[in-house]
């Protein structure tokens, strides 16, 4: 068995092999890792110094795993006298139960050993195959094995504990074994992972002031009451009834997979936001975040009030071009690690995105609407004036009226600061790439929407009409020229961007989509773009392509020119109902989750853009994350979407229109400023995709 299995707890994962073991090169994300470093690179089982085969892994929770084990038995099995269990749940590191049970008629004498080696690797390190310029260390204390490494004020350290009688040397852990005629043996084995020098000394001393636990170990310490946190947050979350099987297993899905995706980084005080995505993102992202809270809503608005705060809480303060940071620009990026803490890399926070800043109003105009938390929007007045004085004030890199992006850590910053972000995301239809500063079109929309929504919060809860109506103005103005200069009426759709000479960027992609969610498309307009979407060259029958077929750098399966993003897609739908579009909103919400049964309900970051017709089943993008935040949020937007969920004053109004074919749906116990409240649907659109007879 070769596939990897994966557990995970907010920003802290373990990843092995079938058999439970742990080989780490410097280039893969095989490993523990937790605030950005692998603090566990090896944990290899052996029996009498042989490694043992796997019978089945049971993948019980996000957070817990199983691995059915024998001795090596070669290509042909024969009956195994000697089966292993290891139970793995991760917490603050993780903890292994292993299990030996002797199934001959003879007692058995073994010896087990657990080689454990720490490499801290910095997962930019991983990413990029770099080297490490501290120093590593390893000793025995009172039973356990300490495993550290240290570069000037940077430590992480591993903590390897048993439960059982056992030897400790500096490479692992030993265990000489005795089991009876049918009988077994069990140890429990924790890993911590200590993040820092004051929270070692703190760790230690505690440790050390207890009762000293037998042979060095003490089974809390790594495995908090991960299941009890689970049904709570299912418990909590509104329940759906549906005939169709596939979405109760899809909706399940989401909802543990952002249960697994908690994060609750030092800022948030011990509340959870969304991490961005395993393996690479496991952190704060303020785009991802923002955009999955929005998605979440009406499911768990927990996460957007923490998202709220805790990305306020690290809103730019002043000018620094090595992390791209303005007065009032929401982060992009924060990460913890050794790379980050030395600045050879700019994530401690980066700034680099002209995305987020005007969208953290939108979610917490979007939040208020829901929950009716005033609080929570005076006490972000600052933040959220200060994140639209950047819109204006630092983001109008041309002093034409649009945001603009060009970064200005050369080295180190990202080039594109969109949600495409990759390099070649934005080009023009031959195939050339724009200079810099670009403005690509969605960044006006979440503008005028920002303004438009900052009005309200102006007018209804800071007692300042003035600026609300400076806000409106303002945004109507950007509506009115965004029109008149990024519309292309030879092509019927809206530029991709305009370049630095103001010249438009002319290739077809899903960025026009988001232009209707945020409402800046003139009615007249917004026919033509709904038939651009719904086309053959953007729709493949699964969803909406980030880059249409025709222009010259699509590829089906190239990150952002040419793959279906299911959170891309979740938007789109909502914008398109947004306009009236109901039936098109339906037919991509149909297909996404026709091809989230493909994946077992967990949508990947992306797949492949090829037409529906062509494969049948939607094709694994190569490198995607899984799971992924704002993919994980996508089902959760589309069942808003179909349902017609909408806060009115005090009151959900529920305008449902499914496809004929879904059935019956019931959404209970909506959370909201109304307190709880249900929706129920049944299918009567008569589009194709989902439950379709041609499909």
């Amino acid at each position: 068995m070769t596939d990897q299995i994966s557990i995970l707890d907010g920003n802290t994962f373990v990843v092995s092999d079938g058999c439970g073991d742990i080989e780490a090169t410097p280039t893969d994300t095989v490993g523990l890792f937790s605030f950005d470093t692998r603090f566990l690179s090896t944990w290899v089982l052996t029996v009498n110094g042989e490694r043992l085969d796997a019978l089945s892994a049971d993948n019980l929770q996000y957070f817990e795993t199983r691995f059915f084990l024998v001795p090596g038995t070669g290509t042909v099995y024969v009956d195994a006298k000697l089966s292993v269990i290891r139970q793995r749940a991760v917490g603050e590191g993780f903890h292994e139960d292993l299990i030996f049970l002797n199934h001959a008629d003879e007692p058995v004498h073994l010896a087990v050993r657990m080689e454990a080696r720490a490499d801290f690797a910095d997962l930019f390190e991983v990413k990029n195959a770099e080297g490490k310029k501290g120093k590593y260390y390893s000793r025995i204390e009172q039973g356990r094995l300490l495993l550290g490494y240290q570069r000037e004020t940077f430590v992480r350290e591993t903590v390897i504990s048993a439960s059982a009688p056992c030897q400790v040397d500096e490479q692992g852990i030993s265990f000489d074994v005795r089991i009876p005629a049918h009988g077994q043996w069990a140890a429990d084995l924790s890993v911590v992972a200590v993040v820092n020098s004051y929270n070692t000394e703190k760790m230690r001393g505690r440790e050390l002031r207890k009762a000293k636990p037998k042979y060095g170990h003490d089974e809390h310490d790594a495995r908090p009451n991960m299941e009890q946190s689970l049904e709570t947050w299912l418990a909590n979350a509104p329940k759906l009834e549906c005939e169709d099987h596939n979405l109760r297993v899809t909706y399940r899905r989401s909802l543990v997979d952002l249960a697994a995706l908690r994060f609750s980084p030092p800022v948030a005080h011990g509340h959870s936001l969304p991490a961005a995505g395993l393996p690479w993102f496991m952190t704060m992202f303020g785009r991802d975040s923002i955009f999955t809270s929005l998605q979440a809503l009406p499911f768990t608005p927990e996460l957007a009030c923490t998202t709220l705060k805790a990305l306020g809480g690290w809103q730019g303060a002043k000018l620094d071009d090595f992390r791209d940071e303005d007065p009032g620009r929401i982060l992009h990026e924060m990460r913890y690690g050794e790379s980050a803490a030395f600045e050879e890399q700019p994530h401690s926070p980066y700034y680099g995105n002209a995305d987020a800043t005007a969208l953290y109003v939108v979610l917490l105009d979007e939040y208020e609407l829901w929950t009716g938390d005033a609080n929570l929007v005076r006490d972000l007045e600052y933040e959220a004036r200060a994140a639209l004085n950047w819109i204006d004030e630092y983001a109008d890199l041309q002093g034409n009226g649009y945001v603009s992006y060009q970064r200005r850590n050369e080295e180190t910053g990202l080039e594109n600061q969109c949600w495409k972000d990759s390099w070649d995301s934005i080009a023009y239809s031959d195939g050339r790439l724009p200079g810099f500063p670009r403005a690509t079109c969605e960044l006006q929309g979440y503008a005028y929407d920002a303004k438009m929504r900052g009005a309200r919060l102006a007018r209804t809860f800071w007692n300042d009409p003035a600026y609300a109506n400076r806000l409106e103005r303002s945004a109507k103005d950007l509506k009115k020229r965004f029109n008149r200069d990024f519309w292309m009426p030879d092509l019927q759709y809206y530029a991709l961007a305009l370049d630095a000479d103001g010249g438009q960027v002319d290739s077809l992609t899903s960025n026009i989509g988001h232009l209707l969610w945020s409402g800046i498309v003139d009615k007249p307009k917004a026919k033509a773009v709904a038939k651009h979407l719904m086309s053959d060259r953007l729709f493949t029958g699964w969803g909406i392509r980030t880059m249409a077929t025709g222009e010259h750098r699509y590829n089906p399966i190239g990150y952002h020119v040419g793959t279906v993003w299911p959170f891309d897609c979740s938007f789109i739908a909502w914008g398109l109902r947004r306009y009236g579009f109901v039936e098109e909103a339906a037919r991509i919400a149909n297909g996404i989750l026709d091809a989230a049964v493909f994946f077992e309900g967990r949508l990947p970051e992306a797949f492949g853009g090829y037409e529906r017709e062509l494969t049948r089943y939607p094709v694994q993008f190569p490198t995607a994350c899984s799971p992924q935040a704002w993919s994980t949020g996508a089902p959760l937007l589309f069942l808003r979407t179909m349902l017609g969920l909408q806060p009115v004053g005090d009151d959900l109004v529920v305008n449902p229109k499914l496809p004929a074919g879904a059935g019956y749906i019931a959404l209970l116990d909506i959370p909201g400023r109304w307190g709880r409240r249900d929706a129920f649907a049944r299918g009567r659109l008569p589009v194709r995709g989902r439950h379709a007879t041609e499909d």
